[in-house]
């Protein structure tokens, strides 16, 4: 998995296999856990890679989304209502079948983003532009 923050952007664009955004979708579910992320030679675009993602359940209400960059972490903390949906739709792009990404990001009376979170982009295993 590859994760990329965009500082200037305020958010962070997530590429990674079927399996390993099952994972992500897991350890969100279960409100602990996470992943070390890997390296790439693909450009970054003026982002800046992250080492790893993890999950804290929290007392909420909602998720925030955030970087460590003393750690070089993507943070994804909520109540465990919140990192169910998130959960779940993690979990739907992982089963794309072809590519495609979805923004996950926060505006007023959002169901389980709180304000103050990142904007995120989960891309398909497949690509980030549909083939078809």
């Amino acid at each position: 998995m590859r994760v990329l923050f965009f500082p200037d952007e305020d958010g962070v664009d997530v590429s990674g296999g079927a399996a390993e955004l099952a994972v992500l979708a897991f350890a969100l579910a279960a409100g602990k856990g996470g992943t070390e992320t890997t390296a790439s030679a693909e450009p970054s675009f003026g982002g800046t890679e992250l080492a790893s993602v993890e999950v804290v359940s929290t007392s909420g209400p909602g998720v925030r989304i955030r970087v460590d960059s003393e750690r070089s972490a993507l943070l994804i903390e909520g109540d465990r209502l919140g990192l169910t949906a998130l959960a779940d739709e993690v979990q739907s792009i992982a089963e794309m079948d072809d590519g495609g990404h979805q923004h996950i990001e926060y505006f007023p009376d959002h169901y389980y983003l709180v304000a103050g979170s990142l904007a995120m982009v989960v891309n398909s295993p497949h690509g980030g532009m549909p083939t078809r």
